[in-house]
Parts: structure tokens; C-alpha cells; sequence
């Protein structure tokens, strides 16, 4: 059996969280976290995770911390999905540069701010429901 590993990051920007708005045509809008696949030339999962928020949002962040580890096993390929915490240091959308954006498909695809507290949190369609189930217990333990 096949592993592939993802990392995730819950992005805190002063007093707000940053998370990806995404759809496609004629499907319901959700968000979700910025992130994706760990490649074979990433150094280790905080390197995957650097090069997936600069690749989408064009951010560079501080340090992360990987706070809950979800594993979706498959018939074929194992996914386990680190998800990390981390501030924003600076972002500029104009560095965004993933493969992604060059998809004609991709539908939308933004960043999207919310308030730092579990009411904001619910408001979202966030997925995957675990990662949303942690964040309304736990969100507002974090600091900005």
C-alpha cells in the first residue's frame, strides 16, 4: 500500500484566520486550508508546507507547528494529511505561482479571512469536518 502525505496550514494573520475559498462551476463554495502534496525534492514536511503557502498565496510564513494528523486510508494510496498552525509573516498574491493557477478548471480558488473565534469558524463551510470539529473546540486557545 501506497503512502502519500499532505500538509495543511491554519494560517493566523494578526487577528484572523486565512483559509482557501474554493468551487467550481456550478458546485457550492467551500473552504478549506492552504497546502498539498509533499514532493520528492521537499527537504521534510515544514519545507513541503513553506513551498505549498508561497505556491498558493504567495505568503511566507513563521515557524509551524503541526497540531493534528488526519490519515484517509484508500484502496490503492493512503493519504495522510499533517495539518500545521503557523503566523503569516507577509503575503502578496502576485507571488502566487502553482501549478493550479494555470488550470483552466480550477474554478474558484482565493483567499479568504475570517475572525479568530469558533463562531467565524462554523460560519464556513470548512473542510474536511474534522479539521473544522478541532478548530471550534480549539480556535480560540490560539493567540493572534
Amino acid at each position: 500500500m501506497k503512502v502519500r502525505h499532505n500538509v495543511r496550514a491554519v494560517l493566523l494573520d494578526g487577528g484572523q484566520l486565512v483559509f482557501l475559498r474554493r468551487g467550481w462551476p456550478g458546485g457550492a463554495l467551500y473552504c478549506t486550508t492552504v497546502g498539498g502534496g509533499v514532493e520528492a525534492d521537499d527537504a521534510d514536511l515544514e519545507a513541503a508546507l513553506r513551498r505549498e503557502v508561497m505556491e498558493e498565496i504567495g505568503a511566507t510564513i513563521g515557524p509551524a507547528t503541526e497540531f493534528l494528523t488526519l490519515t484517509e486510508p484508500g484502496e490503492k494510496v493512503t493519504v495522510v494529511q499533517h495539518y500545521f498552525r503557523a503566523d503569516v509573516l507577509d503575503m502578496d498574491l502576485d507571488r502566487r505561482s502553482g501549478p493550479e493557477l494555470d488550470d483552466p478548471d480550477i474554478g474558484e480558488f482565493s483567499a479568504v479571512r475570517v475572525a479568530l473565534d469558533a463562531s467565524a469558524v462554523r460560519a464556513l463551510e470548512l473542510h474536511p469536518p474534522e479539521l473544522a470539529n478541532y478548530l471550534w473546540k480549539h480556535v480560540e486557545t490560539w493567540s493572534a
